[in-house]
């Protein structure tokens, strides 16, 4: 399994025979190289949204179409960015989709999520996380949270033990409440930060996260290099 940080909060993840692009917002991405898009698309079977956001939703569409990737997701954000040219898996949490031999799961998050219009925002579904499962691995993907209860029966059922955690701060849990929700309700070996160092807003570092997972495998990959598990 390779994971590959894109920046922010978008991810390439090699599993089982699916190369999932989760919420890849690469134009307009300050942390994106744009000379390594190719390298970033390239053999994508499926996107994966979490929620509608512009830093995660803009590119996803036209992406889906370019390489023709299935976009996946929750029935009203599929359907707004759906169209000609464009197969989508639609679900909803609580259910699982096999894609390419990936159990992909979706589960609660606490959030928000539209689309931006001329008109002002658009709903775009509720916001969730996914628990991706195969080649022995569960990850956790939280996508744009707080902590929430829900963690605790998520981490109990799953057993994930790979997380993806926003952590960014002012949009999302911080680093300090990533970390209380890591040793609180899961059992990470390793554990990858996302939502930050994009803008001055977040978090710059990972180094609170980091201090606050004592014996958990913190990864703070730069963008394009892979995490291979």
């Amino acid at each position: 399994m390779n994971i590959i940080w894109l920046g922010h909060a978008s991810f390439r993840i090699e599993i089982e025979d699916a190369i999932l692009l989760i919420d890849p917002w690469l134009e307009g991405n300050p942390s994106f190289p744009q000379d390594r898009r190719d390298d970033a698309l390239k053999g994508a079977t499926h996107v994966v949204l979490t929620h509608g956001h512009g830093d995660h939703a803009a590119n996803a569409g036209a992406i889906a179409r370019e390489t023709g990737a299935t976009l996946v997701g929750i029935p009203e954000l599929c359907g707004l960015l759906g169209g000609d040219g464009i197969e989508t898996v639609e679900f909803n949490k609580g259910g699982t989709v096999d894609l390419n031999g990936a159990k992909v799961t979706m589960v609660n998050a606490t959030h928000s999520s539209s689309i931006g219009t001329d008109d002002g925002p658009r709903y775009a579904g509720h916001e969730a996380g996914y628990m991706i499962a195969g080649e022995g691995h569960t990850i956790y993907l939280s996508g744009d949270t707080d902590i929430m209860a829900d963690m605790e029966w998520m981490g109990d059922l799953h057993k994930p033990d790979i997380g993806i955690l926003c952590a960014g701060g002012h949009y999302t849990m911080d680093m300090a409440r990533a970390a209380y929700a890591a040793k609180r309700y899961f059992k990470f070996g390793t554990v990858i930060p996302c939502h930050y160092k994009t803008f001055p807003a977040l978090a710059q570092d990972a180094q609170i996260l980091i201090d606050g997972l004592p014996g958990v495998d913190v990864r703070t990959p730069a963008v394009m290099e892979t995490v291979s598990l």
